[in-house]
Order: structure tokens, then C-alpha cells, then sequence
């Protein structure tokens, strides 16, 4: 029984965790490459576009993601027609994790060297060309790092998503070990969140160390 119950939380912990990962990743770098091409001196400055993704991005990432699970429960509800489970995580999850890694993201790019970025541009690169050519493929180890650092945050936090009932490890944590007393249940699900944290940080190591020999 309680085998059963830790396979499906850790099930729903991976769903929960990757779909967020997923999109997170699908607008996070799209929002980074926007953040530093319109940054002053960038390949295709516009300050007043940067400024308010900026902040936009800032002020998302400013706000605990517990603070930031309960203030979007009504837009939750809107979108998943519930504010409860797994999907309804994944939302919050979501939105808390794009400006994160977005950040994380956009430092990579900057620290192409310039050099790179100036040469494409007297060879007559199109801006998108030196995006995807040189930016993107330059940048690409410290994406893969930030991003396996995207991952481990949010696992932490699916976890504390158990806190209403999102569903996952955390809940199981909460629910069977926490209102129960059941220590054993708490380091069980401590065990396994530390194994899946250490097996995500070892493969994104990994691959960040295989594309940076790419280079």
C-alpha cells in the first residue's frame, strides 16, 4: 500500500515537474535571447522593450514560490478549472520557473564573447542568423547548466506545492508523514527527493561538459 502510494506520488512529482520544465524551457530561452538582444548594445537594442521585460521578469521572480502558489490559485483555477492536484501545480510551477530561468539564461548569452557576435555582423550575418548560429550555440553549456539548476529548484518547490495538496512527494511527505507522525515516511521522502536531485544534477553535468568540448 504504501509502496504503491510513494511509486504514484514519485510519478507525479516527474509529471509535475517535467511538463513545467518543458515550457519553462520552450519560453525561457526565446524570453533570453530577447532580454539580451534589446539590451543596450546589444544586436537589436530597444530600451524600453528590455526595460519592461525586465521587470516584468523581476518582479516574478522576487515573489516565494509559496506566496506565489496561493496568489495565482484564482488564474489556476481559470486555466486547469481547479486549484487543487497535480495540474493545478503545474501552473504556479510554471510561471515561477520562466523568469528564473530566463535569468539564469540570459547571463550565458551575455558572456559570448563579443568578438564572435562583431565578426557575424561584418560578414553580413542577419540578426537571427547570429542568434541561432553563434549566440545560442556559444551559450549553450552555461543554458544547459542553468537549466539543470531550473530543475533542482523546482523539484524543491513541487515539494512545497504538497503544502495544498498539488500532489507529488510533497504531499505524501505532508499528508502521511507530517499530520501522521510518521518519521519514516518524512525520511523516505527525503531519500528519494536527494536521489532524484543528484541524478538530475549529475546528467545536466554531464551534458553541459559535452557540449562545452563542441564548442
Amino acid at each position: 500500500m504504501l509502496l504503491d502510494m510513494f511509486i504514484n506520488a514519485f510519478w507525479q512529482t516527474i509529471v509535475m515537474v517535467g511538463v513545467s520544465a518543458g515550457i519553462a524551457f520552450a519560453v525561457g530561452v526565446p524570453m533570453a535571447v530577447v532580454l539580451t538582444t534589446t539590451a543596450p548594445g546589444g544586436i537589436c537594442e530597444k530600451t524600453g522593450l528590455n526595460r519592461v521585460l525586465g521587470t516584468t521578469v523581476n518582479v516574478l521572480r522576487s515573489a516565494p514560490f509559496i506566496i506565489l502558489l496561493v496568489a495565482l490559485i484564482p488564474f489556476t483555477r481559470f486555466v486547469v478549472g481547479t486549484s487543487i492536484g497535480l495540474w493545478a501545480a503545474v501552473v504556479p510551477l510554471t510561471i515561477a520557473s520562466i523568469p528564473f530561468f530566463a535569468r539564469v539564461a540570459e547571463v550565458s548569452l551575455r558572456e559570448v564573447d563579443r568578438g564572435l557576435v562583431e565578426a557575424a555582423q561584418a560578414m553580413g550575418c542577419s540578426r537571427w542568423d547570429i542568434v541561432r548560429h553563434v549566440l545560442v550555440p556559444e551559450a549553450l553549456p552555461g543554458i544547459v547548466a542553468g537549466f539543470t539548476l531550473t530543475l533542482v529548484t523546482m523539484i524543491g518547490s513541487s515539494a512545497m506545492a504538497g503544502a495544498v495538496g498539488a500532489g507529488g512527494l510533497g504531499d505524501l511527505a505532508i499528508r502521511y508523514g507530517y499530520q501522521r507522525f510518521d518519521t519514516t515516511v518524512m525520511l523516505q521522502v527525503i531519500v528519494v527527493l536527494i536521489a532524484l536531485v543528484g541524478t538530475v544534477q549529475w546528467t545536466g553535468d554531464r551534458l553541459a561538459r559535452r557540449f562545452n568540448k563542441r564548442r
